[in-house]
């Protein structure tokens, strides 16, 4: 049987903007790149265009529909909790966008579908810059500081936090024999704490340091 010139034309599209945003995510090395969201662009089309085909008399959008829900489960297994933040959810909404985008092409708006992968590798590659940006005037960091028990401490590192304009949370202290251990959520700017790590490190009394 021969498929007809319009569906192999959207599998070319799905394949090209597939590509173009799985390329970005693998040059970043995500963990679904440039295979992974290209092969969803596809199947998300595919879905669409058989959507309509099967369901054409009675509702060309209950097979398509169910694209939304199934992309919801492959988007949270790229989703993993770190130390102190969540990763992978930028991935996921990538992942989440790019069914969008399949299902764009597989309806035949394939020129939206290109606008809108076009705007979506500008918010990439724009908003990263950004947020570089931000994470040198204000990032989250964790430090845990190992020394012999004294009295008083923690407390002299925490008057270092403050004099080098860092705003931090005590999270967790504990002591052992004479050492004690001080855990600390730290927020300030690239520079105030590229000063206090480079303190601490030179401070003998420090056993251990985690930053």
């Amino acid at each position: 049987m021969q498929l007809p010139e319009d569906i192999i034309l959207k599998l070319v599209y799905s394949i090209i903007i597939g590509g173009l945003i799985g390329a970005e995510r693998e040059y970043r090395s995500k963990s679904a790149g440039f295979r992974t969201l290209t092969m969803i662009c596809i199947g998300a089309t595919i879905f669409t265009i058989f959507s309509q085909i099967i369901g054409a008399r009675t509702s060309p959008d209950r097979i398509a529909s169910n694209v939304v829900v199934g992309i919801g489960f492959v988007g949270a297994g790229v989703i993993f909790k770190g130390d102190n933040r969540v990763n992978g959810i930028t991935t996921a909404a990538m992942i989440w966008v790019t069914a969008a985008l399949g299902m764009s092409i597989g309806a035949g708006y394939t020129l939206f579908a290109g606008i809108a992968c076009l705007s979506i590798l500008i918010v990439l590659y724009l908003f990263t810059k950004i947020e570089s940006l931000i994470d040198q005037v204000s990032q989250i960091r964790s430090y845990k500081i190992v020394c012999d028990y004294e009295n008083e401490t923690l407390q002299r590192f925490e008057t270092a936090f403050k004099e080098h304009h860092l705003h931090f949370k005590r999270s967790r202290q504990m002591k052992a024999g004479g050492v004690i251990t001080g855990e600390w959520i730290v927020k300030g700017s690239e520079k105030n704490h590229r000063h206090f790590v480079h303190n601490i490190l030179r401070d003998p009394t420090v056993k251990a340091f985690e930053f």
